[in-house]
């Protein structure tokens, strides 16, 4: 019970990071993420589509093929507002270090492994075996 009283603090701490209240005239109204950065999420889930089965990538070189080489954090949120969109295959996603970062945005603790396994990637302990599964995306500004 304990636990999950702190998540329910975490995600509510989340929620308020992630919002912000914009005044229009009289009216205020509150802006989420995903509605300020819409057209980067949207570039975001759009690339992720493409990464091929068995194969993963980084926030990192999401960012540097969409042109924005230092926002890593910010493809972090575009991934992890996509958990309503099933066509985003976000298991695909890893940290630098081959990790699964964000593993704890999914329904299970194990269930991004899992998925992975599914698709025949290979892992090293708690890392993907970078070496074999990773895909660089191509630069693009079509995206």
């Amino acid at each position: 019970m304990m636990k999950q009283e702190g998540s329910e603090r975490a995600t509510s701490a989340r929620r308020k990071r992630s919002s912000n209240v914009v005044e229009t005239g009289q009216v205020l109204r509150v802006e989420t993420t995903s509605a300020r950065h819409g057209d980067f999420f949207e570039r975001v889930w759009a690339l992720v589509r493409l990464i091929p089965r068995g194969k993963v990538t980084t926030y990192g070189h999401i960012a540097r093929a969409l042109g924005a080489a230092s926002s890593a954090r910010m493809v972090g949120w575009a991934m992890n507002a996509s958990h309503s969109a099933e066509w985003v295959p976000a298991h695909r996603v890893l940290n630098r270090n081959g990790e699964l970062s964000g593993k704890m945005h999914f329904a299970t603790p194990t269930l991004m492994r899992e998925l992975l396994e599914a698709e025949n990637v290979q892992f090293d302990g708690e890392r993907v075996k970078m070496s074999e599964h990773v895909w660089i995306p191509p630069m693009s500004a079509d995206i």
